[in-house]
């Protein structure tokens, strides 16, 4: 039985805007100007801390982001589903997939629990066997250790495994743990995606779905 692990941000939902909005109230908190939204996007995907030493630029000291950072957890968590949306398509694939009895997880650098918030809100819950997040391992992506740890509690081979994403980091982290790994092109970050080509590059989730049902 196939195990496939999705990244969330950009791969199953559009949440440009709330991760933008949050950081940029973050930065308002702190005293700072604004980002341009297509730089917060090209900050996402290595967890918060990342973003957050990220938007604070480089002169900021470690106590000042680290208070950003708590900052931005607390707002984001109220307001992580303000505009957020599922990527057309990804609901009906996932079903698709879930009814012929293929194993779905998720595995994001992002907070676990606001996660497993998103996806409760989604409705998508009833369909994943488990949700990890970026908190949930002492490493985060492209760590394998998630994949490890989700391939040993399904029961999945590696070559019965894959990792669906939209950027560099997902391809690294299936390379690093040995299974299939597939790109999806309509993300943040699938200019990323040419340093680590995936064995599978789709525009469409509907086009991963279609590819794993045939097999």
């Amino acid at each position: 039985m196939a195990l496939l692990i999705f990244d969330l941000d950009g791969t199953l939902i559009d949440s440009r805007l709330d991760l933008a909005n949050s950081v940029n109230a973050t930065l308002a908190q702190m005293g700072k100007p604004p980002l341009e939204h297509s730089v917060v996007f090209s900050y996402v995907g290595n967890g918060a801390p990342v973003l957050i030493r990220k938007a604070m630029g480089p002169g900021a000291s470690d106590a000042d982001v680290q208070t950003a950072l708590e900052f931005f957890l607390s707002y984001y968590r109220d307001h992580a589903v303000d505009e957020t949306h599922l990527y057309p398509g990804v609901r009906e694939s996932l079903d698709q997939l879930h009814a012929a009895g293929m194993q779905l997880a998720i595995l994001t650098n992002k907070p676990v629990r606001i996660s497993e918030s998103i996806m409760k809100t989604m409705g998508l819950t009833s369909m994943l066997f488990r949700v990890y997040g970026g908190n949930s391992f002492d490493q985060k992506k492209p760590h394998p250790v998630g994949i490890d740890t989700l391939r040993a509690e399904a029961g999945a081979s590696a070559e019965d495994t894959w990792m669906v994403g939209d950027s560099i980091v997902d391809m690294q982290t299936a390379r690093n743990a040995g299974v299939k790994s597939c790109g999806v092109t309509y993300g943040f970050q699938p200019e990323t995606l040419r340093e680590c080509p995936p064995d599978l590059l789709v525009d469409r989730m509907e086009d991963f779905a279609a590819t794993i049902l045939k097999r």
